[in-house]
């Protein structure tokens, strides 16, 4: 059964269990899964206000590309936890004779470069979906403008351990240049998600500050 077709309870369970799997990387997926669904909440409440219509085609725009953004992480919340096992069992090849060893070895970079690649994808969509969370609280519901603040808090958390799990593959990819350039990215990817997501919060901060005084 995939994870999020778990109840919320299991899913925490499994989380907290002695297995690997899942773990950070599934964690990451599943909070930029929550930052969209905020995202796509405070678009849906400025759709549903006639007094916001002039926003309403960008909203209608970022409804759409968070929604997809959100099916892509909630799909990378069972990749994640898929691509670490095949590293685990990978590990756990016999390697008795020469064979083995190269077989083994193959296996074990194969399933490496997978392990680092899904969490980079996971990093990227939410690169992408904070730049749609900054234009949800910009352009949005100014009641939700703490659930997009509540968005950003989960797009940094998300990039964060998304960034972690690209690194902590890349000492063991033996091919240099796959191993730079899937540095390069995700520094680029995880950059651009927390300045997005800085903004957002800064924006929200303005607001509560402003409201605080009347």
């Amino acid at each position: 059964m995939k994870l999020l077709e778990m109840s919320m309870r299991s899913v925490l369970a499994e989380l907290a269990s002695v297995s690997p799997v899942p773990g950070g990387g599934s964690a990451a997926a599943l909070a930029g899964a929550c930052a969209a669904a905020l995202c796509e909440m405070v678009c849906r409440l400025t759709l549903s206000n006639a007094k916001m219509s002039d926003a309403w085609p960008s909203m209608q725009e970022t409804l759409g590309a968070a929604g997809q953004a959100r099916m892509r992480l909630q799909d990378l919340v069972d990749e994640d936890a898929e691509a670490y096992a095949a590293v685990v069992a990978a590990r756990r090849l016999p390697k008795s004779t020469p064979p083995e060893q190269e077989a083994r070895k193959a296996a074990v970079q194969a399933a490496v470069v997978r392990s680092a690649k899904v969490p980079l994808e996971t990093l990227e969509t939410i690169a992408v979906l904070s730049d749609l969370v900054e234009q949800a609280a910009v352009r949005g519901n100014p009641s939700c403008i703490t659930d997009a603040g509540s968005a950003a808090a989960m797009i940094r958390a998300g990039a964060c351990a998304a960034s972690w799990n690209v690194r902590i593959n890349l000492a063991s990819i033996v091919d240099e240049s796959l191993r730079h350039g899937l540095a390069e990215s995700a520094s680029r990817a995880l950059a651009r998600a927390l300045e997005s997501a800085g903004r957002t919060e800064s924006l929200v901060d303005t607001h509560l500050g402003t409201w605080s005084t009347q």
